[in-house]
């Protein structure tokens, strides 16, 4: 039996420097005044940052694949796996990217992985836009096997966010989402096979219990309820990192809620769900729920109960004021382990 360890981690703003000379027109125009004072040095300092945190992923072993959002191009994406591959010798990480046009600021969703344990098709590699009235958030999906050639399916999420707050307009748009996704999923299974494995991870701007993620993305807590689905219906693993307790760089202990804080409450917005076919056969995948969890490195989390990850932060024009270059991200990314026979 051999074991893969997944995640997911929202990046938070992870764009190239200030006057990056092959950023869209359009793009330039939008994140102007966010990316004021957004210096190579700055961006460099970033990327050494998550990779820290992506190395300290697994035991410091780093994961085997990781989703990841808020990226603006595949140059990001490059500079940060040849940091991750200068601090894990062991490991050979390669990126799958669609680029996406059609989100207000150019971010996009892709996956990172290990290229010596987990192979790719690029025919089916797909972008599935959400689509707004006021733009998009994509959702990547990858077919990937593993070393004994096991095959399943990964979606890598980033719904429409809750600006205005949850009771607005972006709470259909999050339905829309979650639609998109449970479409996708049946479509999987129509193509490969009521048994194929698929997870989907992601910062889904909603909690496990809100509609989108219940009703439209068709997904509970309750594992037999899953078990025992002839429908396309996920498991949510994100029920089961609720109330972790770490270790904070001063010491403290602090009891972790959430995986982003958002004036003062917590959240569990960067979720993971599974299929049917990672809890029980035929097929040779299964999820060890009991690791799920949020990977809270100790640097990673603000010493005051009201606060979770400590961010990094774009300068906005004062990158004294508005970069912490001892920070992160906003959100804490998260991971699973499963099971693949050989």
């Amino acid at each position: 039996m051999d074991t893969y360890s997944l995640g997911f981690w929202n990046l938070e703003n992870l764009f190239a420097p200030e006057g990056f000379p092959d950023r869209e027109p359009w793009i330039a125009q939008r994140v102007a005044k966010d990316l004021d004072g957004w210096t190579e040095a700055l961006f460099t300092r970033k990327v050494a940052q998550l990779a820290v945190g992506i190395a300290a992923m697994n035991g410091g072993a780093g994961p085997d694949l990781l989703g990841v959002c808020e990226v603006e191009n595949r140059f990001v994406l490059d500079r940060l796996t040849q940091a991750l591959n200068a601090a894990l010798p062991a490991r050979r990480y390669d990126v799958i990217h669609a680029d996406s046009t059609k989100d207000q600021r150019g971010i996009d969703t892709a996956f990172v992985f290990d290229a010596n344990r987990l192979s790719t098709n690029p025919a089916e590699v797909f972008s599935h836009f959400v689509m707004r009235r006021t733009g998009t958030r994509d959702i990547t999906q990858a077919t990937f096997k593993t070393q004994s050639g096991q095959e399943f399916v990964a979606l890598s999420n980033h719904w429409p966010s809750r600006s205005g707050g949850y009771h607005t307009l972006t709470q259909g748009y999050r339905m829309t989402a979650g639609e998109t996704l449970s479409y996708w999923h049946e479509r999987i299974r129509e193509v490969k096979g009521n048994n194929t494995a698929v997870i989907a991870m992601g910062d889904l701007n909603d909690d496990p219990a809100d509609p989108s993620v219940v009703i439209h993305a068709n997904s509970s807590r309750e594992r037999d309820d899953i078990e025992n689905a002839t429908s396309p219906r996920f498991y949510n693993l994100a029920w089961n990192y609720l109330r972790q307790s770490v270790r904070t760089v001063s010491g403290k202990q602090r009891l972790i809620y959430g995986t982003l804080y958002y004036q003062g409450d917590a959240n569990i917005f960067d979720q993971i769900l599974v299929s049917r076919a990672f809890l029980r056969g035929p097929g040779p995948f299964r999820v060890r729920e009991e690791t799920a969890h949020i990977e809270a490195l100790p640097a990673m989390v603000h010493d005051s109960k009201n606060e979770g990850p400590i961010r990094f932060g774009l300068p906005r024009g004062n990158a004294e004021k508005n970069v912490n270059t001892s920070g992160f991200s906003d959100h804490f990314p998260v991971s699973v382990t499963i099971e693949v026979a050989s």
